[in-house]
């Protein structure tokens, strides 16, 4: 287990006055936040060492996340949500957001934050392949899509569903990109996810990484940190950048319009933002929003001239035209 480190910057009577109804504890609900996914489970666990502020972590995915909020808005039960980017907008238009700038986020880049400050970049992660080369059956290791389209991958690749999962919609974008789409079509990624899918794609709703160390699913096309953490716990993982390009992934977290723990919530988005929260989501394979990978971090990711390939676009628009890929994708994928 990593141990807290360094000062957190963070207010440790922040939510003095918020109470749980057992006991009067101190708590936070943090919508998104995976104990595996990114370090979240160290990250929760400092935070709390730090406040005393109690902060279970959550399964749901970004769809998910976002779906709940808007469910539960006449009576918020979450106080903080983290998501992929693309849902950015949405959570605004619902209405599920208040402005809130954690401290050391303002000055993030304007592109990677709400203008309103709803929402802010806090890490970001980029699409790779986790190729498990103990269950391909001989076949080399794959280093380009057009690898995973190929006989001997068939029933060996999986990815998250993209109408769900935020990592899965990045995934499809990444896949468009590489295939001479854009954010304005869409149409060369969907053919090319079509073709996975006949290929025997295994498509989940969850975060699947167990799948891959367990050999259910020998490829999985996800984010890169998801490799490394496995990587890291023994399995015989590569992390591949494909050959004709991927994708950086961004994720926001933001303050839940009339959260039920509002000072609570504020703590831990800070204590994101502080050195000790961005340093532990570097040791969970994250870039951080602010500050650089730490030096004990740096020789444990690709190098990075295997980065270079990985674009950024436009991902307010990414998140514009997510509804219409959705639609075309269930009309293709079903």
């Amino acid at each position: 287990m990593l141990s807290a480190c360094g000062n957190t910057g963070v207010d440790t009577s922040a939510g003095s006055s918020d109470k749980s109804s057992s006991g009067g504890a101190q708590t936070v609900i943090s919508y998104n936040s995976p104990a595996e996914w990114g370090n979240f489970g160290e990250v929760h666990a400092a935070f709390k060492d730090s406040t005393g502020i109690d902060a279970p972590n959550d399964p749901k995915n970004s769809g998910q996340a976002l779906a709940a909020l808007q469910a539960e808005k006449a009576s918020p039960v979450a106080d903080v949500v983290y998501t992929g980017i693309a849902f950015g907008g949405q959570l605004v238009e619902s209405g599920v957001l208040q402005p809130h700038t954690p401290k050391r986020a303002g000055d993030i880049a304007d592109d990677l934050k709400s203008a309103d400050e709803m929402w802010h970049t806090v890490h970001s992660g980029t699409v790779a392949f986790i190729v498990n080369e103990e269950f391909l059956g001989g076949a080399p290791v794959p280093s380009s899509w057009a690898d995973l389209l190929k006989p001997e991958y068939k029933g060996k690749v999986g990815f998250l569903d993209p109408t769900q999962a935020a990592v899965g919609y990045s995934v499809a974008t990444a896949a468009n990109e590489a295939m001479g789409g854009s954010l304005d079509d869409f149409g060369p990624g969907l053919d090319y996810i079509k073709q996975l899918v006949d290929n025997g794609a295994i498509i989940s709703a969850q975060t699947a990484t167990a799948k891959v160390a367990q050999g259910e699913i020998p490829i999985l096309i996800d984010a890169d940190f998801n490799g490394y953490k496995l990587r890291d716990e023994g399995s015989n993982v590569s992390i591949i950048i494909p050959e004709e390009g991927s994708l950086q992934i961004p994720y926001v977290v933001g303050l839940v319009n009339g959260a039920p723990h509002d000072d609570n919530g504020k703590a831990l988005l800070d204590f994101y933002f502080s050195e000790e929260g961005q340093s532990l989501f570097a040791h969970g394979y994250m870039r951080p929003a602010v500050g650089e990978i730490p030096a004990d971090m740096r020789g444990k990711f690709l190098p990075e001239e295997d980065y270079e390939r990985a674009r950024t676009v436009n991902y307010l628009k990414q998140g514009e035209v997510q509804q219409k890929f959705n639609e075309d994708y269930k009309a293709l994928i079903g």
